[in-house]
């Protein structure tokens, strides 16, 4: 038994005193807290550095470019004349031999009279000769005539160098691979026919299950370029939704709903804007740089509103042809949270014709239209469309030179 009953025992050699266990215990734990911290800040640090550098350093491909230039409606510029034909030069006539000098009459005593009066009767020197030159201008004169009209004609007209360039594309039945959602499904149709004077077009896509999609646009070309009379609209087995186009009273009536719009010049609906669009193009093709913004007035089924559409440059589009050159069209939001787009791509190889159409729809369902012909450029050319004019079928007789008449031999 130990003299000293309350001290406590002597630990052992080599083991640790459960003070030094107690004050240790705090420092590990500080320890491993402290290591917690600089790992979890390393991870922080770490996640904000991948995620700058993961940010682009320009403008996403999605972000429209910016714009340059906004496009308004304004008429269409007149081409530039031609100037008519030169009439065939006819030889001169030869000039007819001189009466011979009639026999001197007997000499008279002269009477005394008043100075002769010279009228177209009377003979004079060179006459011979002053009538055929007379003769000669005349047809040179009545040649030079129908130029001198034009010139005039010309020259009265308002000036219009302002105005759009505007080539109609030529008729002609178009045919596009469609797809649903990415997903291949039958051939669709765009119908196109174009006379010069009126216009027809008529698009037709199949839907599985729902029904054929078609569209069908038709009016004239007036000073502005295509001018609908009539838009159609029929989704599938519902009924058909009209939209008419009053150039009397200048307003647009729906059958979808009671309400009337204003028609202002230039006016489309949905798909002839589309047409609208490659005639300007094909006008003027370097007119439409990137970021260039035209604005359209176009009529759907029950409203009429502004489409903004921005060219966004030359692209790349593979086709069942294979793959071309065409210039991105894109319909800006035309109002907060719109989620329908449009997007339009023109190719130069096939006349400046969509190549590719794709639509989204509010819904997330994109309706595509891709080119299914051969890439090349069709044979005929478009109408050239003067303001207030109406263009002549291309396969109309061409205007035959009229020559002037002969002049009148003289009477014996």
């Amino acid at each position: 038994m130990s003299l000293f009953p309350f001290r406590r025992p002597r630990p052992a050699s080599g083991e640790p005193s459960a003070a030094a266990i107690e004050s240790a215990t705090p420092r590990r734990w500080g320890r491993w807290a402290l290591a917690v911290l600089i790992v979890a800040g390393l991870h922080v640090g770490a996640v904000r550095w991948i995620e700058h550098n993961r940010q682009p350093m320009h403008t996403p491909p999605g972000a429209p470019p910016v714009q340059v230039e906004l496009l308004t409606p304004k008429p269409i510029a007149p081409p530039a004349p031609t100037p008519p034909a030169p009439a065939p030069a006819k030889p001169a006539a030869p000039p007819k031999p001189a009466a011979p000098a009639p026999a001197p009459a007997p000499a008279q005593k002269p009477a005394p009279a008043a100075a002769p009066v010279l009228t177209a009767a009377t003979p004079q020197p060179d006459a011979p000769a002053a009538a055929s030159g007379v003769a000669a201008s005349a047809p040179a004169q009545q040649a030079a005539s129908p130029a001198s009209q034009t010139a005039a004609q010309t020259a009265s007209q308002p000036a219009t160098a302002s105005g759009d360039k505007f080539s109609v594309p030529p008729t002609g039945e178009l045919r596009y691979d469609t797809l649903v959602n990415g997903m291949m499904n039958q051939t669709g149709t765009i119908h196109w026919s174009n006379d010069g004077q009126h216009y027809e077009m008529v698009v037709s896509i199949p839907l599985p299950f729902v029904g054929p999609y078609v569209y069908s646009s038709k009016g004239h070309i007036d000073g502005f370029g295509i001018a609908p009379e009539q838009y159609t609209e029929q989704r599938g087995r519902r009924a058909a939704d009209i939209a008419i186009f009053n150039r009397e009273t200048k307003q647009i009536v729906y059958t979808k709903t009671p309400q009337n719009q204003p028609l202002a010049d230039g006016a489309q609906d949905r798909f002839s804007v589309v047409m609208q669009l490659a005639s300007l193009v094909r006008g003027a093709p370097d007119k439409y740089k990137p970021g260039v913004t035209r604005q359209f007035s176009v009529a759907d089924n029950d409203s009429n509103e502004i489409w903004p559409i921005e060219t966004v440059g030359d692209e790349t589009v593979q086709a069942r042809g294979g793959f071309t050159t065409a210039r991105h069209f894109t319909r800006l939001p035309r109002k907060d949270g719109d989620r329908r787009k449009l997007d339009i791509w023109l190719a130069p190889s096939i006349g400046w014709l969509p190549v590719r159409i794709l639509q989204t729809e509010p819904n997330g369902m994109q309706i595509e239209l891709l080119w299914a012909g051969k890439l090349e450029a069709p044979p005929t050319e478009g109408h050239d469309v003067a303001p207030g004019t109406q263009a002549a079928s291309e396969e109309s007789a061409p205007a035959v030179p009229v020559e002037p008449p002969e002049p009148a031999a003289d009477k014996p």
